[in-house]
């Protein structure tokens, strides 16, 4: 890995402070940041809302990290970033607590602005990251990435 990608699973808290240096280029004019946080509420397919209690991730760590930096590498030649960040928490991630952290340098903002939901997308659809969520109720649900459509 150079220095235009850092990618981390990590067991602990995920506090932007300590990420945002890693994005410092004199020649970019942009730097975005996407945090994905554990929320209190989930909307099932069904329409039913469900009260969360916890999150729980679980990964290959080293498939996991070797997908991640695919898509850093990616994302760098589709949308002209400079840099990258991706940081993925493993283990219980309680409530408003960030389970994800991304982020992009470019010269333009345009490109950190597309950049984003795209990783995040392919992260969710291909890396070997596992989450488990605990409801209010006890209950449980594992949720996998799904394959992505080739189209």
């Amino acid at each position: 890995m150079d220095d235009s990608r850092l990618i981390r699973l990590v067991n602990e808290p995920i506090r932007l402070a300590e990420w945002e240096a890693k994005l410092a280029d004199i020649d970019c004019g942009a730097q975005a940041w996407f945090a994905g946080v554990t929320r209190r509420t989930t909307e099932t397919n069904d329409g039913q809302t469900l009260l969360t209690k916890t999150l729980f991730y679980e990964a290959h760590p080293t498939m996991a990290v070797g997908q991640l930096d695919q898509l850093a590498i990616d994302a760098i030649g589709k949308f002209e970033l400079r840099r990258v960040v991706i940081v993925h928490r493993l283990g219980e991630v309680p409530l408003g607590e960030a389970s994800v952290l991304m982020g992009c340098a470019s010269p333009h903002r345009k490109d950190c602005f597309a950049a984003l939901p795209w990783m995040m997308d392919r992260l969710k659809q291909e890396v070997p990251i596992w989450k488990r969520e605990t409801f209010q109720d006890e209950s449980t649900e594992w949720i996998h990435p799904e394959p992505r459509d080739p189209t």
